[in-house]
């Protein structure tokens, strides 16, 4: 029963069955949410058997209830902590909440200033 459970809550459960879109994880006998690809870790996951199978017990947070529709939404990704790591010397203030806000997908923004050093790098070596 979906009443039993809030918004925010963080639960142990199982994996009960696996898509190429995500996992539906059993939170009690009668409720089961789905963890979609996108929520399983931080970072781009391709195949999601390569991070979860069915039986595994997982540490999920939830994110949403639809009563009307009786869905839960449920991330793992949530009840981890940030990736570490981060380049040394990389300044992490605006990058760091911009990876904060939006994980799992690089943009242009992100991989620019790696691209500008590369290509200054080999125009030096060229030059020697």
């Amino acid at each position: 029963m979906i009443d039993n459970f809030e918004t925010g809550q963080i639960l142990e459960g199982k994996v009960t069955g696996i898509q190429p879109y995500g996992a539906f994880v059993a939170l009690d006998d009668e409720t089961q949410g789905l963890v979609h690809i996108s929520e399983v870790t931080h970072g781009f996951v391709k195949d999601i058997n390569d991070y979860l199978a069915i039986g595994d017990d997982v540490k999920v947070k939830i994110l949403n209830l639809d009563a009307e529709n009786n869905k839960v939404s449920l991330s793992i990704r949530a009840t981890q902590g940030p990736p570490k790591n981060q380049e040394k010397g990389q300044k992490n203030t605006a990058s760091k909440q911009q990876e904060d806000t939006n994980p799992g997908f690089n943009t242009l923004k992100d991989k620019l200033d790696e691209w500008i050093k590369q290509s200054d790098d080999r125009v030096e070596n060229y030059k020697k």
